[in-house]
């Protein structure tokens, strides 16, 4: 059975002086984030796009310096809250363009900002299911 690859529209290493010299690497298709560490154990994480909440650069003097930057990203996933994507280059185009993969995923989901926020939303409950009535209380 062949798997099929997925397209990477961005990918990038964690740089030391602003030089790719580490064995932490990112990449972007477009319905997922990756995180890969390590050389000889390599340790896989990834979080759908769809369950991203919230991105945020950061850039330090250092930084800014060797042209690098931090972006991090807050999702709904369990097993991977936070993402810090620490010194990548060219921190803002990355942020610009994971903000606009994650806006078309969560279009093409058909993903709702209540869905996100409700603290007991099932994820592999039907649509029909979900109240959006069981907000109310969260926003008085």
């Amino acid at each position: 059975m062949a798997v099929k690859k997925t397209d990477i529209i961005w990918k990038d290493r964690k740089r030391f002086l602003g030089l790719p010299l580490s064995f932490t690497r990112y990449s972007l298709s477009d319905d997922r984030l990756f995180v890969s560490i390590g050389f000889l154990n390599i340790h896989d994480e990834e979080v759908l796009l769809y369950r991203i909440r919230d991105i945020n650069t950061s850039r330090t003097l250092w930084q800014r310096l060797f042209g690098v930057g931090t972006v991090t990203v807050v999702s709904s996933d369990k097993s991977l809250p936070t993402i810090v994507l620490k010194n990548i280059k060219d921190p803002m185009d990355v942020k610009e363009l994971l903000h606009e993969q994650v806006e078309a995923m969560k279009i093409r989901r058909r993903v709702r900002v209540g869905e996100i926020m409700a603290s007991g939303y099932d994820e592999n409950a039907d649509d029909d299911e979900f109240d959006d009535s069981d907000l109310d209380d969260d926003f008085e």
